[in-house]
């Protein structure tokens, strides 16, 4: 199996890089993180003008019909960036679900300000008690003449306090933990009954907990079918938890980078500590440990074309497992070789690990698809 990238991928990577090189150091990273709702709008509309936020939309719609492996690509970028726009939240999430279940009405209504930078959206799908369970939904979409009521909170909602169209997962019938019943909706962040309250992340991006009360939606607005949707919702988190596993490997490819040039320049005993055999172990063990996360990330990257659901679930767990295990390892392995200045914020390497945590805890963390991966279904 050929794993090489066409030339228009390596065009592609060359691209996305030299315009992240050139407009996204760690100091104007924290500028950017100074902004309204987290994230630089000028940054955002340069991913806009370079067609990254077309990537996987189709033609017909306005995009360029991309797949699996130039999503991967980007979010690689990203994470050795440490970019903050909300690339995931938008284009993967809330562009996944208008892409693989949208009406085309939908569609036409979104995409196109998605693809141009003047739309952004967010996922509000976790709920106090659901944890990783995307079946368990409290929040309830009620029957209204042709529409919808919907009433509920939803929490840790990614770009949800900048966002302009929020994707909503609501109960349509059934108990709480049914797989069926479950609903896909578009709510509007400014619809009357919608209350956001944000909030900075521990990874210095935002998010937000929002409550719905009677919200009122046309029928227009469910994605797919308002009874049926959690097939729907596991194969858009499948892509989401992809993209974070290149993402992943793209921070943890750069904070082994940074730490190795920390061990080249730091001196102990008139030596740099990177002579020191035991810490070049260490630093080898990083590597490795990048290496089998990148394969698995790749592993995940073709698993997301799967026809059968297990298969495709069961691989993103095993990813998703590998991921975790990695960036955890090679996270705190950059710390203890930075010594103390790896725990300050003016240090980018601890921005760095704490991306990494959150990524491994977002959308199951690593015990939790171990399970999956052991169950035989991915499907738990």
């Amino acid at each position: 199996m050929d794993f090489d990238l066409s030339e228009e991928q390596r065009l592609l990577k060359e691209s996305v890089d030299g315009l992240l090189k050139n407009s996204y150091d760690f100091d104007q990273r924290k500028k950017y993180g100074a902004e309204k709702g987290g994230w630089s709008k000028a940054v955002w509309g340069k991913l806009a003008e370079q067609g990254l936020l077309g990537l996987p939309f189709s033609e017909e719609d306005g995009g360029f019909g991309a797949g699996a492996v130039e999503t991967m690509i980007v979010m690689e970028a990203l994470g050795r960036a440490l970019v903050l726009e909300p690339y995931l939240a938008t284009v993967v999430l809330g562009g996944g679900f208008l892409r693989r279940g949208g009406s085309a009405a939908q569609k036409a209504a979104h995409i196109p300000g998605i693809i141009d930078g003047s739309k952004t959206l967010a996922f509000a799908q976790l709920e106090k008690n659901s944890r990783y369970d995307l079946g368990d939904v409290s929040t309830t979409a009620k029957k209204k003449g042709d529409g919808w009521v919907i009433d509920g909170e939803k929490f840790v909602v990614l770009n949800g306090e900048a966002a302009d169209t929020l994707v909503v997962t609501a109960r349509t019938k059934g108990a709480q933990t049914d797989r069926n019943g479950i609903g896909v909706f578009l709510v509007p962040r400014d619809a009357k009954g919608v209350s956001v309250k944000g909030y900075p992340t521990q990874d210095g991006m935002h998010a937000a907990d929002i409550t719905f009360t009677g919200v009122e939606v046309g029928a227009d607005a469910a994605i797919g079918d308002p009874e049926n949707g959690l097939p729907l919702i596991e194969q858009v988190v499948d892509d989401a938890r992809i993209a974070m596993c290149a993402e992943a490997v793209g921070a943890m490819d750069e904070s082994l980078k940074l730490t190795v040039e920390y061990l080249k320049t730091r001196k102990q005993f008139g030596v740099p500590i990177g002579s020191f055999q035991t810490l070049q172990h260490r630093a080898s063990d990083m590597f490795v440990m990048l290496e089998q996360a990148r394969s698995m990330a790749m592993l995940a990257t073709m698993a997301g074309d799967f026809d059968n659901a297990k298969e495709r679930a069961t691989s993103v767990a095993a990813a998703k497992v590998q991921v975790g295990k990695s960036s955890k390892f090679v996270g705190q392995q950059s710390i203890q070789l930075h010594g103390g200045i790896g725990m300050t914020m003016e240090a980018s390497i601890g921005h760095y690990f704490k991306r990494l945590s959150i990524i491994e805890n977002t959308f199951g963390d690593t015990d939790y698809h171990l399970q999956r991966v052991a169950d035989g279904s991915g499907l738990i």
